[in-house]
């Protein structure tokens, strides 16, 4: 079945966060907009709707009032002693990174406001690095938890969209998958690809790829927002860059499957460049959900930086490798241990306090705007709900009450078979004897002091610094970790419109990219590492900038 060319104003491919802004942004300046997307309309909203909602923001009120002194100059500093740029290609994303940080510091926290996002009033400290100045990290606390995580920053254009839909203006057509971006006398002047048999799949289960039709849409402008890799791990593999060891051969997913990176290889066709593909952002502290939804669903742990780091071997990680400091160097470094896996070996008492779990849902009472809920979970005693079903049911979890019982359920689990278990016992019982006074040379443990200055990792983040073989801490628990995917770093170059850009640089007439599918603008805005809370921050401001381009 084919059915006739539609015709409209702007095409949006993808309707994640990117591709929901720049609908809505097309929509405000009074355009006809499609809105389409390879997956039944329950995933309306993409990857970003299954998002722990955490944005980076500049000196902002929320900041301010935990007593934290933060600016765009310091900002700028991090951000590109983070970032790296290297390569001549990088000319784009540099733009990018400036233009970004301006809106952070600036109009970004006043025009989600407006639209009615509202942020936890205790601000997050992710990445922090641990090297120098101007090295890689967040020097001050910036990763702000939106109200209603990832479904709060995706409801406000849901129902831009929606009432748009409503009112006539806009047409959202599900399961239509683009093969092909149509190009006239040097121009993209649309799509056309198959139509997918209907899927009674719910939010990010794998749906079906039948085909039953074929479309065809002719668009004056044609934004690609069809996000990233991560739920297609031979992608990952295959630009996965020597500089981060070997591509694991076991990797847990951290993306629905549709993440599937599809429309790279489209716009590369129709003469888009693709920059910086090695790039790419993954996690270490994956964990197998013991309820997935999509095939080889992991969690990541966002642990505070407490427990005990150590490799598959049983040997510590290097300084400043703790939990939530650096994430590409640890996965650089885990990748060359030559196994897939490592551990945290920690205790109660710093799972209750330090273990969140990325996702919404995994944080019901943050997603659902719950303040009782809250108050009970994050400030009573005992772990988050979500916490303690993995503790009860997931098969990473060791719990015993003591160490050598620790040990040796560690020695049995699957990877526990290369573990040196003299290795792991001298650790913890060495730093347990840094402990015991004020004085100590281990650098974690004098991280861990100096962190509790700060009234947001004292209230929910860090634990008092204490004994792992302590009782009244107790039970010990080791937690096994696997690689995690999610973001691509990468892209398609486009400039500070939105507009995609061939191999010499100059622009595709009605061809436009955001979100992740442009490496969250310009191709690649995080050079080689991210800030944190930078991921949605780059779809609202890639998105905001290709759908007002689009529309002019």
């Amino acid at each position: 079945m084919t059915t006739t060319p539609l015709s409209t104003d702007v095409l949006v491919i993808g309707w994640g966060l990117s591709g929901l802004v720049a609908a809505t942004e097309a929509l405000e300046a009074g355009k006809r907009v499609v809105v389409l997307d390879q997956e039944p309309r329950t995933n309306l909203g993409g990857q970003a709707w299954w998002s722990f909602g955490g944005l980076f923001l500049v000196d902002s009120p929320e900041q301010r009032r935990m007593g934290i002194k933060d600016s765009l100059e310091l900002a700028t500093q991090d951000w590109f002693g983070t970032a790296s740029f290297d390569r001549a290609e990088d000319e784009w994303p540099r733009r990018w990174a400036e233009a970004y940080l301006a809106f952070a510091a600036g109009e970004k926290r006043a025009w989600l406001r407006q639209r009615g996002v509202g942020f936890f009033p205790v601000v997050g400290w992710a990445e922090r690095g641990g090297y120098g100045a101007l090295g890689p990290g967040n020097s001050v606390p910036r990763f702000h938890i939106t109200w209603g995580t990832g479904p709060g920053i995706v409801s406000p254009f849901v129902d831009a969209v929606e009432q748009g839909e409503r009112e006539g203006h806009v047409t959202v057509l599900p399961r239509h998958r683009v093969t092909e971006l149509i190009t006239t006398d040097g121009a993209v002047t649309g799509a056309r690809g198959t139509i997918l048999a209907s899927s009674p799949a719910a939010r990010g289960e794998v749906s079906s790829r039948d085909v039953v039709g074929d479309f065809e849409i002719v668009a004056a402008a044609t934004i690609v927002a069809s996000g990233g890799i991560g739920g297609n791990h031979d992608l990952v593999r295959a630009f996965w860059p020597e500089r981060l060891g070997a591509a694991p051969e076991h990797m847990l997913t951290g993306v629905p499957a549709y993440v599937d990176g599809s429309m790279h290889a489209v716009s590369a066709a129709a003469g888009a460049r693709l920059i910086n593909e090695d790039r790419m952002w993954h996690y270490v502290e994956g964990i197998t959900n013991w309820d997935p939804v999509w095939p080889g669903h992991g969690i990541r742990i966002l642990p505070g930086p407490s427990s005990l780091w150590l490799d598959a071997t049983g040997a510590r990680l290097p300084v400043p490798l703790y939990p939530g400091f650096d994430t590409l160097g640890t996965l650089s470094y885990l990748r060359n241990t030559g196994y897939d896996h490592s551990w945290f070996v920690t205790s109660r008492q710093i799972v209750e306090k330090e273990f969140a779990l990325s996702g919404s849902e995994q944080n019901p009472d943050l997603t659902g705007k719950d303040i009782a809920l809250l108050l009970r979970s994050r400030l009573a005693k005992g772990p988050t709900g979500p916490v303690q079903s993995f503790l009860d049911e997931g098969a990473d979890f060791i719990v015993e009450n003591d160490l050598e019982s620790l040990l040796e359920q560690m020695a049995r689990h699957p990877g526990g078979d290369v573990l040196d278990l003299d290795r792991v016992r001298r650790e913890v019982v060495a730093r347990d004897r840094e402990i015991d006074n004020d004085f100590t040379k281990d650098a974690q443990i004098g991280m861990l002091r100096s962190m509790r200055t700060y009234r947001g990792d004292r209230l929910i983040r860090t634990a008092a610094p204490h004994r792992l073989q302590d009782p009244d801490a107790g039970p010990m628990i080791a937690v096994k970790l696997h690689v995690l995917t999610r973001k691509s770093l990468g892209g398609i170059n486009t400039d500070l419109d939105g507009r995609a850009l061939d191999a010499a640089g100059r622009a595709i007439p009605g061809l436009f990219a955001a979100g992740e599918a442009s490496g969250f603008g310009g191709g690649g805005v995080h050079g080689y590492r991210a800030l944190e809370g930078t991921f949605l921050g780059g779809c609202l401001f890639s998105g905001r900038q290709a759908g007002r381009a689009a529309s002019r």
